[in-house]
């Protein structure tokens, strides 16, 4: 009797658990608690409402002038609206923000915000909200009524974006308005408020997939160099027209928008140097700026770093977190206990319905400068903890390839260039222009790579090189891998070498064939609707023998130097 009474508590305990959990969830989506319930709910989060927004001017040189406000109210957005620019003055955003359970009778809530120089005019009056001016032609409409943290009414966040061609790439937010009226002599970027309403949208990451076709195209696109701002043009070739003028970064995303446009990929890889740190005050506006071109086609991407990413204003850790939370993005941090960010792998997933991987792509932080300048001058290499984790993961993902009906094939993406890349003794297929700057010292990665079975590795880094070469093993010199490199293709990044036309490669798997073919797309020239170089690197799962060898590399006196500024 006694086990019975036990029994049947435990499952009226179950069932009495599983209910109140169901109820709760259906509350979270649809409110069906009573209003006057969710305060008293432990289970219940609402979260923050903006309740004020202010921007705060002061001096650098008079030492009682302080850029701070309350801090028990006031939020300061950690973004120096003249990016650190100005000799005189710095200005900081303000944003107060309440807990909605925490919001009284007093309180107000801001339910729009706009930067211009007059009060903007409502549709619908309502008796509850008026616009109310701040600083900087800052326009915020507040309530009084009782606004949830997850309705679209609700300001929640609040961020600031810089240049003149900034763009929203976040799901949820906008720009509101025009730029902050703080600068006058037009000598800064401007500055832009945007917001967000209502609760963060949550990300569903797309899964790539080999289409009915059985050719998934893959873009990458090496060497943005975008800019706050337009940013300035570089090594234009043809040259500029006397008086034609030409703004970097719109001149780039026009050519990727092109590329995309004719080329259709289905995926895109971004590999390095996409923001160039020396001119990039805010890296976010920068990243934005091609994080928008690909939200708006819908292509998944992934993304890595080059040396010129981090340069100056933003660590690598805090530019893959903005990847990490804009929509289509597939990048990552990887382990945290491996060198470096951006250590991860993605699976194509192969045609249909099916779960099982046709393609893995890896993608390695090659990292920046030498550590050791004196004895390793030059570029950074892979590290050990890499090489192991590419080697463990490697022979995990074995046995689950295995089940793949076709045969599954393996390649990568870095930015800074091996050491076998200039091995000038194999066959190569492209231009080589410039010296390469791969690392001295080699750690041994490229051998890690052909002996887990990647079939090509791609680069960026060297903008005038865009060259296929063959490594090859054993005594008879067999295919191993293919290197390959996909030229530059941002204008704010050094090009020259003889006149260079800004570029793209791309990538066709073809997993009927087991087949890789690749191909050159230019912006300027007679052949830019041509596929330039256009070779097979794989076939039947293997690398493909390479054609015969071409004229000899540059002399060494043409190599440029390790140039902070260019590479």
């Amino acid at each position: 009797m006694t086990r019975r009474i036990v029994r049947n508590l435990i499952q009226l305990t179950a069932a009495a658990v599983f209910t109140v959990l169901v109820v709760l969830f259906l509350d979270r989506s649809y409110r069906v608690l009573p209003a006057s319930l969710h305060n008293y709910l432990p289970t219940h989060h609402p979260g923050h409402v903006v309740t004020d927004v202010t921007l705060v001017t002061c001096s650098t040189v008079n030492p009682l002038s302080k850029c701070d406000l309350d801090p028990n109210k006031w939020h300061r957005i950690d973004k120096e609206l003249f990016l650190g620019r100005a000799w005189t003055t710095k200005a900081y955003l303000f944003v107060s923000r309440k807990h909605e359970e925490e919001l009284t009778e007093k309180d107000y809530v801001v339910v729009d915000l706009k930067v211009g120089p007059l009060r903007p005019e409502d549709e619908k009056p309502d008796s509850h909200a008026a616009w109310e001016s701040r600083p900087g032609g800052i326009w915020v409409k507040r309530t009084s009524k009782k606004v949830s943290s997850d309705s679209d009414e609700a300001i929640t966040n609040v961020d600031v974006l810089f240049g003149d061609d900034a763009v929203e790439a976040r799901d949820g937010w906008a720009i509101r308005g025009t730029p902050l009226q703080i600068d006058s002599s037009g000598t800064f970027h401007s500055a832009h408020v945007t917001v967000r309403r209502g609760a963060p949208v949550e990300l569903k990451k797309p899964k790539p997939r080999i289409p009915d076709s059985g050719k998934f195209k893959i873009l990458q696109i090496a060497d943005l160099h975008l800019s706050t701002g337009v940013g300035q043009c570089r090594d234009v070739f043809p040259e500029l027209a006397k008086g034609e003028k030409c703004e970097a970064d719109p001149r780039t995303l026009e050519f990727v928008d092109k590329m995309i446009d004719e080329e259709k990929p289905d995926f895109v890889v971004l590999s390095g140097d996409q923001v160039n740190g020396e001119t990039a005050p805010d890296p976010q506006s920068a990243i934005f700026k091609i994080a928008l071109k690909l939200k708006e086609r819908k292509l998944p991407y992934a993304a890595i770093f080059g040396n010129h990413d981090d340069a100056q204003a933003m660590g690598r850790e805090a530019q893959m977190a903005i990847m990490e939370s804009l929509p289509y993005s597939l990048a990552t941090a990887g382990p945290a206990e491996v060198d470096g960010v951006g250590n991860y792998y993605i699976e194509v997933l192969g045609r249909g319905s099916t779960d099982h991987s046709a393609i893995t792509i890896y993608f390695f932080d090659t990292h920046s400068y030498s550590p050791n300048e004196r004895k390793f001058p030059g570029y950074d290499w892979v590290k050990p903890s890499q090489i192991e984790w590419f080697n463990k993961t490697a022979d995990r993902l074995v046995k689950p390839h295995s089940e793949y009906t076709h045969q599954h094939m393996d390649i990568a993406f870095i930015h800074i260039p091996i050491t076998e890349y200039a091995d000038f003794n194999q066959t190569w297929v492209g231009q080589w222009r410039e010296g390469v700057t791969a690392p001295v010292y080699n750690p041994g990665f490229g051998d890690a790579l052909v002996d887990k079975g990647i079939l090509m590795v791609s680069a960026g880094h060297d903008h005038c090189n865009d060259y296929c070469i063959l490594s090859t093993k054993g005594e008879r010199r067999d295919p191993a891998m293919w290197m390959c490199y996909a030229g530059g293709v941002g204008f704010g990044g050094y090009a020259g070498y003889g006149g260079y036309f800004r570029r793209v490669r791309l990538y066709e798997v073809d997993v009927n064939a087991a087949r890789i073919l690749t191909w050159k797309r230019v912006e300027a020239g007679p052949n830019i609707t041509a596929r330039i170089d256009q070779q097979i690197i794989v076939d039947a799962g293997r690398a493909y023998p390479a054609p015969l060898p071409p004229a000899p590399p540059p002399a060494a006196e043409t190599e440029r130097p390790v140039d902070i500024a260019g590479s």
